[in-house]
């Protein structure tokens, strides 16, 4: 019998018989792997357990505790649900089942909705399918031929998806017992891999996402490596609930939406307007050290200018309709960078000018389909911490490095301890189409960025196909206090449009040069970040961001004068302060201020009045003691001042949480 050399990440050399799976080398190696590996990389493609090695390769294998296993058990269990479903109801038409972030859906076509009891009876089906231990085989044939199969097996999804693919093209599907599905894969070897999953929740959604369509019956699920991983996951979901900042946005008085005002307009109230006012003298504050200057722009423009851009190639389908006004075409805008772009222009500039860094607070409207907004992280209006840098190749990764640095700085403000940054880069495909149509450029451009980020010792993935139409750019992803992941904000690099605008600045030899630009902002936009920090902190924010501050709150009416006196002097001292004057207990007034999240209460009796002192209670800490009202303003201020972050005994719970699911 032929031998084969299988080389594994260690550098290690194992030879085994022709035609050895993945599997059996895992079983090699030991039982604990053999039963752990859940799919296998093959010179760099990921691809069944099952699958026989015929020539000398490489070999990775991974674990359900990766992101490549994970993302497989996720698929795998996809399809155990939809056979679940089958087996209980056979009238039932599978369509597509794609996962998601640590979850999956499939949905179905059936007569009845499911219900919460229905849900528990799939789940158990699903237990004994996997405990029936049935081998996954992969097999491929043309997509003519899927169409036939699928059609004879009465599913009429699927053979609307297929119709869709040139015949003589090769598909695979996925078999389990007699049930089949097709799916690009890879998937697990053998149903026995699958074993801690849990099915979430079921809703109503339009085949295809339109609302012509049939209606269909969505199941959420998920699935983890192991139990505790299962638990530590469905404990954060749990988390997540209490904090979905819908949810708490409505309790604290933050935002509001309105049918009379449009869908994804959002409302700011008086609570959320003070954060958002606190974000941007942030901001402007450290724009001002870093030496950016402060610009405002109209909310509407011409099309022609959209139309030099490029806007109107590359983002039309997210712009709102064009105005007609004196016939002239007027659209809202969508970004501020065509209008920064005037600015810049406006007075010449010669090298000695450069970089100029203009920054802006600008609104911005953008059309997002009704079936994709959410809350405040997908709206159609929304406030963006936008700049722009123009600057010569010299200065740009100088300058690069220095966006990305300020992110960092805010991380460390808002107690943001896991990011990570993603280099977007362009497909060659693309060029002309989705990206400007300049190749030598993108590939000069994303080595800069990349050494750049390689020069400042920042950690960053690369990510084929997601670059900005003009530029490569950095995507900032954060996760919350609870390990939830959020795209927080951009880095661009555009190379392509100055010249299109005529931007240029006169060099040391009196020549006209065009200037890079580089887009960024670090806090994106009010509406998405805010959500994150309501999400992020669980409505208990620090207290320089927090809407009220202090709630003074006065034993009975007898203190009322008192209770004044100490308001009006923490509101001179720049503090935003509430003060409770119901005639209420004080317990009640206590419980009140707990309810509104309120970092800061101020008990005052005829004790305190008599010596100008308050009785302090902090949020997470209880009574404080007794303290002299000059005192406590001072230390508040000065807290204020240093933006400090507090670690509250449930932030420091839920990060315990996180650490211990990562």
């Amino acid at each position: 019998m032929s031998e084969i050399n299988i080389t594994l990440p260690d550098n290690s050399v194992k030879t085994m018989p022709t035609g050895t799976t993945s599997q059996q080398v895992a079983d090699s190696i030991g039982s604990g792997l053999a039963r752990a590996v859940v799919v296998a990389r093959i010179d760099g493609n990921l691809m069944d357990l099952n699958n026989p090695l015929e020539q000398d390769c490489s070999l990775e294998l991974f674990t359900g505790d990766t992101p490549e296993g994970h993302d497989t058990l996720l698929h795998s269990t996809a399809h155990l649900m939809a056979q679940a479903v089958k087996e209980l109801f056979p009238a039932a038409k599978v369509t597509i089942g794609p996962t998601i972030e640590n979850g999956f859906f499939y949905d179905f076509d059936v007569d009845v909705p499911f219900s919460d009891e229905v849900l528990a009876q799939i789940q158990q089906k699903m237990k004994e399918l996997a405990k029936s231990a049935q081998d996954i085989v992969r097999t491929e044939m043309s997509a003519g031929d899927a169409v036939k199969m699928f059609d004879k097996m009465g599913e009429p999804y699927k053979v609307e998806i297929i119709g869709e693919i040139n015949p003589e093209d090769v598909i695979s599907a996925y078999t389990q017992s007699d049930f089949t599905d097709l799916c690009r894969g890879p998937h697990v070897s053998n149903t026995k891999k699958i074993k801690y999953f849990k099915l979430l929740s079921t809703s109503g959604a339009y085949w295809r996402g339109d609302e012509n369509n049939k209606m269909l019956q969505r199941i959420y699920g998920t699935v983890f490596a192991s139990k505790n991983a299962l638990k530590t996951h469905l404990h954060n979901l749990e988390e997540a609930k209490k904090r979905d900042h819908r949810k708490l946005g409505k309790e604290l008085h933050i935002f509001a939406f309105d049918e009379e005002v449009g869908p994804g307009l959002p409302l700011w109230l008086p609570n959320g307007t003070v954060m958002i006012e606190e974000l941007e003298q942030l901001a402007k504050i450290t724009e001002r050290k870093a030496g950016y200057h402060q610009v405002r722009t109209p909310h509407l423009t011409k099309g022609t200018l959209y139309e030099k851009s490029g806007h109107l190639d590359h983002y039309k389908d997210s712009m709102y309709p064009a105005m007609d006004i004196d016939g002239t075409d007027y659209y809202v805008k969508p970004m501020n960078c065509p209008h920064h772009h005037k600015i810049y222009a406006a007075t010449p500039k010669s090298y000695r000018d450069l970089p100029v860094r203009l920054a802006e607070y600008g609104t911005c409207y953008r059309y997002e389909k009704s079936g994709q907004l959410f809350g405040l992280m997908r709206v159609r209006s929304l406030q963006m911490n936008d700049a722009h840098i123009y600057c010569t190749k010299e200065q740009f990764k100088k300058e690069f490095l220095a966006v990305c640095n300020m992110y960092i700085k805010y991380f460390e403000i808002f107690g943001i301890e896991k990011y990570s940054m993603r280099l977007s880069l362009h497909d060659e495909k693309g060029l002309g189409k989705k990206y400007v149509n300049e190749p030598g450029l993108w590939l000069e451009t994303e080595q800069w960025v990349r050494e750049a980020l390689q020069e400042g010792s920042i950690e960053f993935t690369e990510v084929p196909g997601e670059a900005a139409f003009y530029g490569p750019k950095i995507d900032v992803q954060v996760w919350s206090a609870i390990g939830k992941e959020f795209t927080l904000a951009t880095n661009q690099v555009d190379f392509a449009i100055p010249e299109k605008f005529d931007l240029t600045y006169t060099d040391e030899h009196g020549c006209d040069k065009t200037p890079l630009c580089i887009h960024r902002a670090p806090l994106g936009t009010h509406e998405r970040f805010i959500g994150f920090l309501i999400e992020h902190f669980g409505g208990n924010f620090p207290l320089w961001l927090a809407p009220i501050q202090v709630a003074v709150l006065p034993v009975s009416d007898k203190n009322l004068k008192y209770a004044h006196e100490v308001t009006d002097r923490l509101k001179d001292a720049g503090l935003r302060v509430k003060l409770n004057d119901r005639a209420d207990k004080i317990g009640a007034k206590i419980r009140q201020a707990e309810l509104e999240k309120i970092n800061v209460m101020l008990v005052v009796g005829e004790k305190e009045a008599n010596e100008n002192t308050v009785s302090v209670r902090r949020r997470f800490e209880g009574v404080s003691g007794v303290q002299s009202l000059d005192s406590l303003k001072d230390q508040l201020v000065e807290e204020i001042k240093q933006r400090r972050v507090s670690h509250s005994k449930e932030k420091e719970a839920a990060t315990e949480e996180r650490y211990y699911f990562d």
